[in-house]
Order: structure tokens, then C-alpha cells, then sequence
């Protein structure tokens, strides 16, 4: 249970832009959306994509760690990764378990005989996005278990695009769609209050020493 009357004492501590912003942003912010990077080599792919999730609104990214393993950790800690919110997952098979539980159907991100083009896809379901590996694509884990296919229209030479390129032009498409309709697709009164306390706690650089500071005085 958030205590209110702490989180309202530690917004004094940011300027009122500052707070502004914290409001707006967290006004956008959605969880019907959410991406899976499945084993991203490279480690900036992965921090391009959730770059894009921060900046289309999408709250929470999942990262499939199960053959490349490398720590992005201090990637993240570095400018727009810290604003939303990572879950990670060793094993595809665990990170499609979870997703489903949540209420998400898994949508590939690969042409497929059963494909959909972005423009007709129907942004009224709970969807994660998954996006695969740099050369070799999605996992036939994902395929297997993938409720819907999603593609995107391209009519050059070029056959493929950096999957950072497809995150953003999907999460673009999809978010400004899904806006237009009735669906309540934002954050709950909950939910942006934790955000609030959280993104607290990353911008006050002495938020311990205030906490502490904080619940002596009150006692």
C-alpha cells in the first residue's frame, strides 16, 4: 500500500515541470500493449525498442534472455529505459506462460501464412508483440504459440526491417489507433500512483535519506 502522504512529500522535492510531466506522460501510459525482445544480440537493438516503448507509451517490456545473455543493466540505467518497467524471462516457453496468464494474446511480428497487415490488425486486443532475433527471427517456440502473425507492408527490394525500425513503426501505428476507439486502455488510479512513487525514486537523488527522514519525524 502506497503511503500517500509520503509520496506527496516527496513530489516537493521535484519542480513543477518537472511534476507536470510525471502527470502527462503517466495520462498516455498503457499496459493493453506490451513488447517481448526474444534473445536480441545486440544489446542497443534492445535499447532502441525500449526507447520506443517509452516514447509510444507502452509501460512494460519483456526480455527473453534464454541463448544471448548478456546484462543490458547498465544500458538501462542510462536516459529513457528507466521510465518503464522490464520483466525478464530465461525461457521463451516462461515468458509466454505469463503473458498469456496476464490476459495478452502473443502476436509474431513475421509475414506467416496466416499473417495480418498492421493496417487491419485489431487493436482492440490485449496484445504483446513479440519481435525476435537480429538474423535468425522469432524462435519456432513463438510461431507455435503465436495467437495472430503481424507484418508490415513493404514494396522495395529490402525484405526485412532492423527490428527497432519494426517496433517503432508498429507501436506508432497501434498506439494512435488504439487511442481513436472507447477501449480503456489507460493506466488504472492505482498503477499511476506506484509509477509516481517509483519514478520518485529514480529522479530524488537523496529519496532514502528523505524517506528516512521523513517517517522519523512523523514518529
Amino acid at each position: 500500500m502506497i503511503d500517500i502522504k509520503l509520496l506527496e512529500h516527496l513530489e516537493g522535492y521535484l519542480t513543477e515541470n518537472r511534476l507536470e510531466r510525471f502527470h502527462k506522460v503517466l495520462d498516455q501510459r498503457t499496459k493493453h500493449f506490451t513488447v517481448a525482445t526474444e534473445d536480441v544480440y545486440q544489446l542497443h537493438n534492445t535499447s532502441a525498442v525500449i526507447r520506443s516503448c517509452d516514447v509510444f507509451g507502452i509501460q512494460e517490456v519483456n526480455i527473453v534472455e534464454e541463448q544471448n545473455t548478456k546484462r543490458i543493466d547498465r544500458e538501462i540505467a542510462m536516459g529513457a529505459q528507466k521510465w518503464v518497467d522490464l520483466n525478464r524471462y530465461h525461457t521463451v516457453k516462461d515468458s509466454i506462460k505469463d503473458l498469456k496468464a496476464k490476459g495478452y494474446q502473443i502476436v509474431a511480428t513475421t509475414p506467416h501464412t496466416n499473417d495480418c497487415d498492421l493496417s487491419d490488425f485489431d487493436v482492440t486486443k490485449k496484445s504483446c508483440f513479440f519481435f525476435g532475433r537480429e538474423t535468425e527471427g522469432l524462435s519456432d517456440e513463438v510461431l507455435q504459440q503465436a495467437d495472430a502473425y503481424l507484418k508490415i507492408p513493404m514494396v522495395g527490394f529490402t525484405e526485412s526491417l532492423n527490428i527497432s525500425v519494426s517496433a517503432a513503426i508498429i507501436l506508432q501505428h497501434v498506439t494512435s489507433k488504439l487511442k481513436k476507439t472507447d477501449i480503456n486502455w489507460q493506466l488504472t488510479e492505482t498503477e499511476k500512483i506506484e509509477k509516481r512513487l517509483d519514478w520518485c525514486k529514480k529522479t530524488i537523488k537523496s529519496y532514502d535519506e528523505i524517506v528516512e527522514r521523513f517517517y522519523s519525524t512523523k514518529n
